[in-house]
């Protein structure tokens, strides 16, 4: 079917079609979306109408008795931080609808905790606008072919009539066999200006059996969703296929909270959500530091999720380092640093990210994967696994690199392995911090 035939047919007739059919507002929420980000958006009134609703509504922030103010965003600060600990201990006392008439969404529990929450209609069709949108924002149309990977394979009939519909082919990101890689590629190679969505590692493995295979493909561009996008991930990935990766940063719990355009940094969706940076006490930070995402759902009704912790770290761009010219006029995040177990931490008090050991392991292509563990503060284990090449003489030279980053005494121990487990989402964890 043709590329244009396909986009007007979508756009005009499949998705009008299948929003009424399934009670949903994809289209809707998309055009909202669309309107919200082409200029300034103030998103203060909504702010205001969320806290009203959880404090007269909901069990959990009524038995608070919070006093609101005029100033949505004073009033917030207000609210204790929500954990992912109170989330699941306190589910029934935040929601306010009965949870038959709700979407129930968990997480993988990849950062210690699994979150349950629960969903409207209309918050699910926010999702999903949000993601239509940051794929237009990487150059997507309507009707392009797709290639994506993902963690529910089992489509069903609306999810296998959707690809069939958009023309996608969709590949499980668990694992990925030299056959799969293979006949994905070859499908992709065959379309005309593919482009390639799901999650960064599954990316990376393709990008590697494409070099090694000589498959010779091409997509528009990549949007990488669910995961951490290492800069060794995008190198490859456009060494492999030609083609610029745009990263987005959202969560399962359905917070759509920031994504890349045409800068580096990633625009923060003030439509969607109001995200503060804070320290371990959850005052805010200075723009320009490291501190937690503590974010507020501003799509989030049925259960609202106010100043919730999410367990990533992440710095906000100071207003000095902002570029003159910019594609949109929304805040911008600088940095998704990760999951706070995906830090390294020494006796001094330093903070070593996940970068950090990427930026040295990305030149030892002799080990195939790792992972870094952290006990205590003394040191880090290092389990490894041998790739072509291998010789214990490296092992020396990776512990100096890291101890001439730590810059005090730290331990450092290696630890051959066979196998490197995954996290329960089938995603990879570069690093295991067991420090609480």
């Amino acid at each position: 079917m043709p590329t244009l035939f396909r986009n007007l047919l979508l756009e005009r007739i499949v998705l009008p079609a299948s929003d009424l059919l399934l009670g949903h507002s994809v289209l809707d929420n998309l055009r909202r979306l669309r309107a919200s980000v082409g200029s300034p958006f103030d998103n203060r009134e909504v702010l205001s109408a969320l806290l009203r609703h959880a404090t007269t509504q909901v069990p959990y922030y009524r038995a608070l008795g919070t006093t609101l103010g005029d100033d949505p965003y004073a009033s917030l600060s207000s609210f204790p931080v929500l954990t992912k600990r109170i989330l699941r201990d306190h589910a029934d006392d935040l929601l306010c609808m009965p949870r038959e008439k709700l979407i129930r969404n968990s997480s993988s529990g990849s950062s210690g905790f699994q979150s349950v929450v629960y969903w409207t209609r209309r918050q699910q069709s926010a999702v999903r606008a949000t993601q239509l949108l940051w794929l237009e924002w990487a150059g997507y149309r309507f009707g392009a072919p797709i290639l994506q990977t993902g963690i529910t394979p089992n489509r069903g009939f609306v999810k296998s009539a959707k690809d069939r519909l958009t023309g996608t082919y969709y590949l499980q990101a668990f694992s990925h066999s030299r056959e799969d890689a293979v006949a994905a590629l070859g499908w992709a190679s065959r379309q005309r200006d593919p482009f390639l969505v799901g999650y960064a590692p599954s990316f990376y493995v393709l990008a590697r059996f494409a070099l090694e295979l000589g498959i010779e493909v091409k997509f528009k561009s990549a949007l990488s969703w669910g995961d951490k996008l290492f800069p060794h991930y995008r190198k490859t990935i456009r060494e492999a296929f030609g083609c610029e990766v745009f990263e987005t940063y959202g969560s399962a719990e359905g917070l759509m909270m920031a994504a890349q355009k045409d800068l580096d940094q990633l625009y923060l969706m003030t439509p969607n959500v109001h995200l503060e940076i804070t320290d371990d006490e959850g005052k805010p930070v200075p723009d320009g530091e490291m501190g937690h995402v503590v974010v507020t759902d501003l799509n989030a009704w049925a259960m609202p999720l106010i100043r919730y912790r999410i367990g990533d770290l992440a710095i906000r761009t100071p207003a000095a380092e902002r570029p003159a010219s910019t594609a949109l006029s929304l805040p911008l995040l600088k940095k998704v640093v990760g999951r706070e177990t995906d830090i390294v931490r020494t006796p001094g008090g330093r903070r070593l990210v996940v970068h950090a050991f990427t930026g040295i392991f990305e030149h030892h292509p002799e080990i195939s994967q790792f992972c870094v563990i952290q006990d205590d503060l003394s040191g880090i284990r290092i389990h490894y696994i041998e790739g072509k090449g291998f010789h214990a003489g490296l092992l020396d030279g990776i512990a100096e690199r890291i101890r001439e980053a730590v810059q005090e005494p730290f331990g450092i121990s290696f630890e051959k392995v066979e196998d490197i487990p995954p996290t329960p989402s089938g995603k990879p964890q570069l690093i295991v911090s067991r420090i609480r």
